[in-house]
């Protein structure tokens, strides 16, 4: 008779979520479910960039040639704008930086991105409507879930790709804070407001107007426009029919206050306009097309200590929500997914205890530096870090944030991770 196969149920159809189970799915001794509370799967916001180290896993999984189709440009090799920096809290802006990578900033409508994902889901792994509200360790070592609709599941393992406000974190934290009389970790449950608010829009291309005939540079250039204690980033999607505009203000003073229940709400444009009073003409062409701007409370988590609890796992946003500001969030949900399959796939159903301490090793260390170093950059673009305004040390500052993208790669960090398994399982065996 054959091993039984490793169940594993993915709470969460978001980007993480569903290129875990896009990985997962392709070995033989795991089976897969997903479980998503909407009726569908679907991405809030609008647009989405990764790096070169995130296209590497993408072309690992084999899917490039799919997202190649619904990027804003085809993405080179070749060294490329990352973001050019203008100074624009003022009527005379003017250009002070310019960040450079392989590959450059690769852009997607968020929509679009996770479509190729669901577009390589395999039938039958999907169910919607299906809200976790707690689960339960029971005899034989296998978790019930327990659904808001009053149904129920089971599974070995249990994947937590429910966001930054993930009940599976929430559960996880409170029963390792009672067990282990650690009440300090109650307090990184819930996200902190970082103290930033965000205006998010979108701009029909068309719309953009030029400058004495010269395009607007937002049509071809990834743009960060700086001032004090606001930014605003914009880069082309959708084949660069759209602009994506992202309209920062920060109050240093407000970090980790109570933002409130609603962290998104719908805002005036003249609200948004008045904020950024007195900036360039051409920073406040983004903002002048945009009729119905949304208001955002960025917040992210704290580091936490661990990823794994016994036979439940954080991925993604659950793990280590973050702001914004490397435009890395998405690209550490896909490597932990990578790093997290690789393990599974490589360990026996019987290993599975050594097979996450592995992946909490590989990425834990990595992920909750670039949560930090996200939220240092904001403070970077805003002139707010121990920089200030220094131009000739905060630009070259700026670029060393994405210095963990070359540090490794991810076929090493796949071999890291395995390696790391294969080590644990001897220890075992002695």
């Amino acid at each position: 008779m054959s091993a039984p196969k490793l169940r594993v149920a993915i709470c969460g159809g978001g980007i993480g979520g569903l290129c875990l189970a896009v990985a997962l799915s392709r070995y033989a001794h795991i089976q897969v479910d997903v479980y998503e509370g909407a009726g569908r799967f679907r991405e809030i916001g609008a647009g989405v960039m990764i790096w070169a180290r995130t296209w590497r896993i993408l072309e690992l999984l084999g899917l490039a040639e799919q997202f190649i189709k619904v990027t804003d440009i085809p993405p080179s090799p070749d060294v490329a704008t990352g973001f050019e920096y203008r100074r624009s809290d003022r009527k005379d802006g003017f250009k002070w930086n310019w960040v450079g990578m392989p590959y450059g900033c690769i852009r997607f409508h968020r929509a679009h991105f996770l479509d190729v994902f669901v577009d390589n889901l395999p039938q039958g792994l999907a169910h919607f409507g299906k809200r976790l509200v707690s689960y339960d360790k029971r005899a034989g070592g296998e978790i019930g879930l327990a659904f808001a609709d009053g149904t129920s599941a089971v599974c070995d393992l249990l994947v937590g790709c429910d966001g930054i406000k993930s009940v599976v974190r929430a559960q996880m934290l409170r029963a390792k804070a009672a067990e282990d009389g650690q009440p300090g970790l109650l307090a990184l449950i819930e996200p902190k407001w970082t103290g930033s608010i965000a205006y998010r829009g979108l701009i029909p291309s068309k719309d953009l107007p030029s400058a004495d005939g010269v395009k607007h540079r937002t049509l071809v250039t990834p743009m960060m426009y700086c001032g004090q204690n606001k930014h605003i980033v914009a880069y082309s999607i959708s084949q660069g029919n759209i602009i994506n505009v992202v309209a920062f203000a920060s109050e240093l003073d407000k970090e980790d206050q109570d933002y409130g229940e609603e962290w998104v709400t719908d805002c005036t444009k003249d609200e948004m306009l008045q904020c950024f009073r007195g900036w360039e003409t051409e920073a406040l062409a983004l903002l002048e097309p945009v009729e119905n701007p949304t208001k955002w409370g960025i917040h992210h988590l704290k580091e936490l200590p661990f990823y794994v609890a016994d036979t439940v796992v954080l991925l993604g946003d659950a793990a280590h929500g973050m702001s914004p500001h490397l435009g890395s969030g998405a690209g550490q949900a896909i490597e932990d997914a990578y790093v997290l399959a690789s393990v599974l796939g490589a360990a026996a159903t019987n290993n599975l205890d050594q097979a996450l301490e592995a992946y909490q090793r590989t990425r834990l260390p990595v992920a909750n530096h670039v949560v930090k170093a996200s939220f240092e950059s904001g403070k970077m673009f805003e002139f707010n870090s121990p920089f200030a305004e220094e131009y000739s040390t905060l630009g070259p500052a700026i670029g060393r944030q994405w210095a963990f993208l070359t540090e490794s790669t991810p076929e090493g960090e796949a071999e890291k991770v395995v390696g790391i398994l294969r080590s644990l399982e001897k220890d075992k065996d002695i």
